[in-house]
């Protein structure tokens, strides 16, 4: 069997944005080198790259064995959850979802990996965001900013992951306080006012999590925190996680974990077509 992976993500119509993906997608490949097949696929809005040609081009290079990654921050994504439902992953979507189930070329066997929620990979990216603003930690709160949902379960997925990153980089940091606030529900302005009665006087640094920079980070973000009524009181630089090589090496990571599993059932084959050293 010939082993494949294939990366989703949700797409954008802004070129920059899926180059963002693309650029990730080659320091996976260099490396994992050729023993694996890779292809970035996504969601929606690019054409000619959506998931099921992502599954076509795979099976036209003669993979039989996928591992399929989301590409998303949170379990609490509602796409990650119709994503892996359509791919066979799950027997019910937990949510309502207009994607028909993709079909999985014959003599081809998928599995389904994870959203990062609190990888250390992540942890590491955040971390490196927030030194980046930080002047003096020891007068210095954090808050970590995402999509969120406001579907049963998923805001909750949410909420956890965000409490995991923000519990772990302000330790890492030495910050003295954080809050997490999701943007469904609607929560920045009140968990800004918070975090800034709580300690008068110390400055707040915000991060939002979104793979790349574009609407949400640019507009959405930056007006949710000026309707707070604190516009000088917080540090807000409008990173996002990509581009950073650590999610290259998340994906890479749950690759290596995928081919161990492979390994130990005795059908790999990728030495035909190189190696990899994971």
């Amino acid at each position: 069997m010939k082993p494949g992976l294939l990366v989703i993500s949700h797409g954008s119509r802004d070129a920059g944005w899926v180059s963002l993906v693309d650029e990730t997608i080659e320091m996976v490949r260099a490396r994992i080198g050729h023993a694996v097949t890779i292809e970035a696929a996504f969601l929606e809005l690019v054409e000619g790259r959506l998931i099921q040609d992502g599954l076509d081009r795979l099976a036209r290079a003669g993979v039989t064995r996928v591992l399929a990654v989301p590409l998303f921050v949170s379990s609490g994504s509602t796409h990650a959850d119709e994503i892996g439902w359509a791919l066979g992953a799950y027997s019910v979507a937990r949510t309502e979802t207009e994607l028909d189930q993709f079909l999985i070329p014959d003599g081809m066997s998928l599995s389904y990996g994870h959203p990062m929620d609190d990888a250390p990979e992540l942890i590491g990216i955040v971390a490196d965001r927030l030194r980046a603003m930080s002047v003096d930690c020891s007068r210095e709160s954090v808050l970590l900013i995402g999509h969120g949902s406001e579907e049963e379960g998923f805001q909750q997925a949410w909420n956890k992951g965000l409490h995991a990153v923000a519990d772990l980089v302000a330790k890492l940091g030495g910050y003295i306080g954080y809050e997490t606030a999701l943007l469904l529900p609607d929560e920045v302005p009140e968990k800004l006012r918070k975090l800034k009665a709580a300690r008068p006087g110390d400055r707040v640094l915000v991060m939002a999590l979104f793979l790349s920079e574009g609407y949400f980070t640019k507009e959405v973000v930056p007006r949710r925190l000026a309707s707070s009524a604190l516009d000088d009181d917080y540090v807000y630089a409008g990173l996002a996680l990509m581009p950073h090589d650590n999610v290259a090496a998340w994906i890479v990571r749950q690759a290596a974990e995928w081919i161990s599993t492979v390994k130990e059932e005795g059908i790999w084959l990728g030495q035909d077509s190189g190696t990899v050293d994971l």
